[in-house]
């Protein structure tokens, strides 16, 4: 398809559920955008943060974005990422001139909790290892030391996944998740246990539960009202597996990770908490007790933070958000707080899905804030020059001037023809290659 003449007024910054959508409904109004998206292929956490055995979902969701990106008025440019440590950032993009920037870039930075010993050997957060069995470059073809007993500290949906992943590693023998509240206020859906039920230690959790019962009843929680969605998945897996052995352990936070002088874990010390009741909700409280857990991995599954390489203003883990928007939508504000310092200036800059609220739900939601997001930006255009825009064709000369070797919907055409062939030889049901040069030179692109 040939860009001359095409001019898109508004450039997108991420191509997962919430930046497509935002672009399919933009486009769909007269709005031409160009999407960048780091990756190669689109989808961002719809791609690399399902797990791989979820393919009815992972599929359908795919043939959707596919769809999306052939709506007219959508120009994809993958392998084209944005910021200040690549070729061009959030103000080259401004000098431009598109109207109108949105931040879909999803929460791309790591969150840890700063413990001693967070550097050892064998200390991982869950996002390298989802990326990793996802597929994802450079993740995919690195390699990761996972041992025979291992502490996952967290207890939502990414959690259930690393457990699941590391019950398919032969050397692992036990798993112990790390939770520094109660029973009560685990984050994980029910159905995201089915796959793993089977592995938990039932009298070991029954006893967990006593030990815990106490500190829940101090606070006005019912021990057995919590435990029944447990209980009711154990009961009725038919398939229970010894090993590895899957532990809960609650009311524990995670103070030092200790490691002798090659470097290499084996032991995570905690510290025992109480709970305490504040307003919507409650809170763990250090006891000054501590015990130590017999691991040689730690994996910390406790959430993400927004990528500070966009060069935007940051609270706590996302971006700082304006509380008086000029443009509120369903009272939420998708603009940055005027009050904050940028590097590239905040006037007609959103946000929207993660990097609007971060670990904020899945596709479903991030699809909802796209659009909400879309519909910010048609208002804010309304009062805008039309003839602010940008030219596709000198854009994409600049890009590949600037280094870029970026990737059209017709290249991603020709990676997936050339991964199902690659399946289809090694007599498999699916193929992914690992890395970004394998991708380009499938496409014809180096």
């Amino acid at each position: 398809m040939s860009s001359a003449g095409k001019a898109a007024r508004v450039a997108i910054i991420g191509a997962g559920p919430a930046g497509l959508f935002a672009a399919k409904q933009l486009a769909e109004d007269g709005i031409e955008v160009a999407l960048f998206n780091r990756d190669i292929k689109p989808g961002g956490l719809a791609e690399y943060g399902i797990y791989p055995a979820k393919t009815k979902i992972k599929d359908g969701l795919r043939s959707q974005f596919r769809e999306i990106l052939k709506t007219p008025g959508i120009n994809y440019f993958g392998n084209t990422p944005i910021g200040k440590k690549f070729p061009l950032g959030l103000a080259d993009l401004k000098k431009m001139g598109f109207s109108a920037i949105l931040i879909a870039a999803g929460a791309q930075g790591t969150k840890w909790l700063g413990l001693p010993g967070e550097n050892c050997a064998g200390v991982y957060h869950a996002k390298e290892l989802v990326y990793h069995y996802n597929h994802l470059p450079p993740y995919a073809g690195q390699s990761f030391t996972i041992g025979k007993k291992v502490a996952v500290v967290g207890v939502g949906n990414v959690m259930t996944d690393i457990v699941r992943y590391l019950c398919t590693l032969p050397q692992v023998e036990e798993i112990t998740t790390v939770a520094r509240r109660g029973l009560a206020e685990v984050k994980f859906d029910r159905h995201e246990l089915e796959p793993i039920i089977g592995h938990l230690d039932w009298l070991d959790f029954q006893a967990e539960v006593e030990r815990i019962a106490p500190a829940m009843k101090a606070v006005g929680q019912e021990p057995n009202a919590h435990i029944q969605m447990i209980s009711e998945r154990y009961q009725k897996t038919a398939e229970k597996s010894a090993s590895p052995i899957w532990r809960l352990r609650f009311l524990s936070s995670p103070v030092k990770i200790l490691c002798p002088a090659d470097g290499k874990v084996w032991c995570l010390r905690t510290e025992e908490n109480e709970l305490e009741n504040i307003p919507g909700g409650v809170k763990a409280k250090g006891t000054g007790k501590f015990a130590e857990l017999d691991v040689d991995t730690v994996i910390f599954a406790i959430g993400d933070r927004v990528d500070d390489e966009l060069g935007l203003p940051i609270k706590g883990y996302g971006f700082a958000l304006n509380n008086q928007p000029r443009f509120p939508m369903n009272g939420s504000s998708f603009e940055l707080d005027e009050n904050a310092k940028s590097e590239a200036g905040l006037e007609g800059v959103f946000v929207c899905g993660w990097s609007r609220i971060v670990s904020a739900g899945m596709v479903g939601i991030a699809r909802k804030d796209g659009v909400n997001a879309a519909r910010v930006i048609q208002e804010y255009l309304a009062d805008q020059p039309e003839t602010a825009s940008v030219q596709i064709e000198p854009l994409e000369m600049k890009l590949q001037s600037s280094g870029y070797t970026c990737v059209t919907l017709e290249d991603l055409n020709r990676l997936e023809v050339a991964e199902k062939k690659q399946a289809e030889l090694m007599s498999q049901d699916q193929f992914f290659f690992d890395s970004n040069e394998e991708m380009l030179k499938s496409m014809g692109l180096v």
